[in-house]
């Protein structure tokens, strides 16, 4: 939460702000996210418009996941740019949005949290590689194709 009432409500005032947040519980998807602990550092700034609060700026924080190929751990960084509209109460835009589609400034503070899960979220690949040609691992035994060498085969055997 940021509080906004240094800013007034005078279009064009302008604030920035660094915050580094520690997460309790970990962010993420399947093979990659930001684990329990770790901190994602925000640096935004802050303008006063008709309607509400422009908060714009970067999230950036450590990754860490497993490659979707050869399951070999992995470890990254992430900067997101982030641009939100915080609406004030009773303006044109109550009547002319639905209450979830914008975000609203309630008692002077803005609320960076779900802007800020909702972008990492979406930014984390699916399905991210060690190396853009990262071989996997063998479907028969489960080796790394990168360690069993180009001769490595298994016998087939005909079930009749």
């Amino acid at each position: 939460m940021i509080d906004t009432r240094d800013l007034g409500r005078r279009p064009g005032a302008m604030r920035c702000y660094h915050r580094d947040v520690q997460l309790p519980a970990g962010l993420g998807v399947d093979m990659m996210g930001i684990p329990a602990g770790d901190q994602i550092s925000l640096d935004v700034r802050l303008e006063s418009v008709v309607e509400g609060v422009l908060v714009s700026g970067t999230a950036s924080a450590p990754v860490a996941g497993q490659c979707a190929r050869c399951l070999d751990p992995l470890v990254d960084s992430l900067e997101i740019e982030l641009t939100e509209l915080f609406a004030y109460p009773d303006t044109a835009t109550d009547g002319s949005t639905d209450p979830d589609e914008v975000s609203r400034v309630i008692d002077g503070l803005v609320d960076l949290e779900p802007v800020v899960r909702d972008a990492i979220l979406l930014a984390l690949p699916q399905a991210p590689l060690c190396s853009e040609g990262c071989p996997g691992l063998c479907p028969e035994c489960g080796g790394k194709w990168a360690e069993l060498g180009t001769d490595h085969r298994h016998e087939t055997m005909d079930p009749r």
